[in-house]
């Protein structure tokens, strides 16, 4: 390999985004939680990066501490080398975009689905048609609102909108986790396919460490707030470094 190669492979895998010794604690009926301690984490350009963990363990925590939706009490966020800790999701929004688990939730049920497309990311007409075309679905439900649309299809709508601002980076929270399986594997699927063709970073949110081993580059394991194991998906799945990690895995096996 000649040395500009390497140095232009070297530039390919500086992080585009990541956080460094984050920490989140709440206070709540004179109990505290802390769902972040000391979270340190990157993503590549183009790479998708699962995070898995059971239920308390701080991964939604941390997307939205990403996403500028909560701050974090300290540590450091940066996007392509500046710092955005304190950012709002009216600044992150540029860059980054969350998909949430209730699809439904998240668009305004007296809009049509082109309007909400439309005021979500200031396009016009012709780039959605590209894009709803992109992530499978037919000009028809443009006119539709989100009642009368399946949660595939609802949840295809979310990622054709956050796709539709140019964000880099999308931080997918549980978003198969409402959905018959059927549909997961059409979901995760696409976000393959949207990850090429838009040329985005994912980060991947889910209790189900199966599924996030079909897709994700890499993985972190969350448990009580701290990143216990991490690292290229094929070394977690056949070499996990956690007792945690082999508990998730044991429980695949079990089913």
């Amino acid at each position: 390999m000649t040395e500009m190669k390497a140095d232009i492979m070297q530039m390919n895998r500086q992080p585009v985004l990541s956080g460094s010794n984050l920490n989140k604690t709440y206070h709540s009926g004179g109990r505290t939680v802390h769902p972040l301690q000391n979270v340190s984490f990157e993503v590549c350009p183009g790479e998708i990066l699962g995070i898995v963990g059971e239920s308390g363990s701080g991964k939604s925590t941390l997307l939205r501490v990403i996403s500028g939706l909560e701050c974090p009490d300290s540590g450091v966020l940066t996007y392509k080398g500046f710092h955005y800790h304190g950012y709002g999701p009216e600044k992150t929004g540029k860059f980054l975009q969350m998909i949430f688990q209730n699809a439904y939730g998240s668009f305004d049920p007296r809009m049509t689905m082109e309007r909400s497309l439309r005021e979500g990311s200031g396009a016009d007409r012709q780039e959605i048609l590209r894009m709803i075309c992109e992530v499978g679905l037919t000009e028809d439900l443009l006119e539709r609102k989100p009642r009368h649309l399946s949660g595939g299809q609802c949840q295809r709508m979310s990622i054709a909108r956050a796709l539709l601002t140019h964000a880099q980076i999308l931080l997918c929270d549980e978003i198969t986790s409402a959905l018959d399986v059927t549909t997961q594997a059409q979901v995760i699927k696409l976000l393959t396919e949207v990850r090429a063709a838009e040329d985005v970073s994912i980060i991947l949110v889910s209790h189900d460490l199966a599924l996030v081993s079909m897709i994700c580059d890499r993985i972190m394991v969350m448990q009580d707030g701290y990143i216990v194991d991490q690292g290229k998906t094929e070394d977690v799945i056949n070499a996990p470094s956690d007792y945690y990690t082999r508990k998730l895995l044991n429980s695949i096996i079990s089913v």
